[in-house]
């Protein structure tokens, strides 16, 4: 069982690289880019591990004051489970104390799911890191919804958000950044009460 005074992993799942950066399957680093935003802290590379990570603290000070790594594997979606294997071993966090932050095919456009544990449900990321690790983790999965008509998958998700999407989207990070630190503060079940639409 985790001590409260464990430290937490927060990954937001993407893509490396400037022509990655506004598509569908690079919420998870928008999210933590923003929650980087908040702590005052800026991206670097870690030594352990091929990801850019920040340290610092969420919360309000007292007890649900959490110490937290915010991490963006730089290792392409289908291989995220070395490099957060490699920071889980270097900063001694327990599995139940990591968050990946993704995108969600199955579920709408903006609608935020909180979970432990589970399938991969087809996310290349997340069976990277299950196959790193296991399963016992925290998942933050951020809908997208399905793609039209007969676009593939790989195609949908390597796009940018619509302009239609994007009107809502600077809203729809800020409430998935707000759900994280409600799970570090408050518990799983709170936040799922809170946050899962």
């Amino acid at each position: 069982m985790s001590e409260a005074t464990d430290p937490w992993l927060i990954v937001g799942l993407g893509n490396p690289g400037p022509e990655y950066a506004a598509n569908r399957h690079n919420v998870g680093f928008m999210v933590a880019d923003l929650l980087a935003d908040r702590i005052g802290g800026r991206f670097k590379r870690a030594q352990k591990a091929q990801a850019q990570v920040v340290e610092g603290r969420i919360g309000s000070p007292g007890p649900a004051n959490r110490r937290v790594i915010l991490a963006k594997p730089m290792s392409y979606m289908n291989l995220s489970g070395g490099p957060v294997s490699a920071l889980r071993d270097f900063y001694k966090v327990p599995t139940d104390h990591i968050v990946a932050i993704h995108d969600e095919l199955d579920i709408d456009y903006g609608m935020l799911r909180l979970k432990l544990g589970g399938g991969d449900n087809g996310h290349n990321g997340l069976k990277s890191m299950t196959k790193s690790m296991g399963s016992d983790y925290h998942r933050i999965r951020f809908g997208i919804g399905r793609p039209p008509g007969r676009m593939q998958v790989a195609d949908f998700v390597l796009k940018d958000f619509s302009s239609t999407e994007r009107k809502e989207l600077g809203f729809l990070v800020d409430r998935a950044a707000d759900s994280v630190e409600c799970l570090l503060a408050e518990g799983l079940e709170r936040a799922q009460s809170a946050y899962n639409s």
